[in-house]
């Protein structure tokens, strides 16, 4: 597993639910989203800081495994970390949890891209450089 470097606080709304009143799973990749938010956060002190880099990420991939349903009201954490740095590649491995529960694990693969044309590039030295520090 990833060394944590982000946290995210979550707390389920109740439009979030489905008909069995677990949270629904499409809404996991949103909270995904959400604690990768806090993680280039926590690297950059902003995601709009490495845009202004020249650099941006888009998702090219992702896998979930559901390990224990969530429930409105029901407050989660999401654990970002590292799992992979590659050329023009991120991978960040997440894990939600509720307590000491295992909720969800899964990672997303994002791709580097040119804030100008979206064409896929590698990072900056420095972007690169803050990042490696982090494996």
């Amino acid at each position: 597993m990833a060394k944590t470097i982000a946290r995210a606080p979550i707390r389920v709304r109740y439009h979030e639910c489905d008909q069995q009143g677990i949270v629904f799973n499409a809404h996991y990749l949103a909270y995904f989203d959400m604690g990768s938010l806090e993680f280039f956060r926590e690297v950059f002190g902003s995601y709009e800081n490495l845009r202004a880099r020249g650099v941006d990420t888009v998702v090219a991939a992702s896998e979930l495994t559901y390990r224990a349903p969530s429930r409105y009201d029901d407050e989660l954490v999401v654990e970002v970390g590292i799992e992979h740095l590659g050329r023009t590649s991120l991978i960040l491995a997440f894990t939600i949890v509720r307590g000491d529960e295992l909720v969800t694990t899964g990672t997303n693969r994002y791709v580097f891209v040119d804030t100008g044309n979206l064409a896929k590039t590698a990072p900056p030295d420095d972007v690169r450089e803050k990042l490696a520090a982090l494996l």
